[in-house]
């Protein structure tokens, strides 16, 4: 039940990322672009997600436990660290450079574009390059 739920949360989620033009590398760049050609309409996606995502955060503190699992798996500030920091900044200028973070990246590779395959082979590289990194 679990990989079923699993494969169901991701088609939506892929689903949701081709719909809202996310899984476009110039429509994310346009909105990433704020002094040239600024292309404000992924704000509302994002708005959009925050207002799904409040009540279902709502929702989780009302449970003991998730449906398929034995416990939650929620941040904490204990988190913040300067990992986090540094890996969150490298993701933001990948991001920035190639207009794609991972799920819209995957969401697209079956497109085989060039600027895809050679994010997502960078996407996996640095993946793989980060275990050397870990103390």
């Amino acid at each position: 039940m679990k990989s079923l739920t699993a494969l169901i949360a991701g088609l939506v989620f892929g689903l949701g990322l081709i719909i809202s033009g996310m899984a476009d590398p110039a429509k994310v760049q346009n909105f990433l672009d704020i002094f040239g050609n600024w292309d404000p309409s992924l704000a509302f996606v994002m708005g959009g997600a925050i207002a799904v995502t409040m009540p279902g955060y709502w929702l989780i503190h009302q449970r003991h436990k998730p449906f398929f699992n034995d416990k939650f798996d929620l941040p904490n500030r204990a988190d913040f660290n300067p990992r986090l920091i540094a890996g969150a900044s490298i993701f933001g200028i990948g991001w920035g450079l190639g207009g794609f973070c991972p799920g819209p990246a995957l969401t697209s590779l079956p497109l085989a574009a060039p600027g895809t395959l050679v994010f997502v082979a960078a996407m996996l590289t640095g993946m793989w390059a980060v275990r050397f990194t870990r103390t």
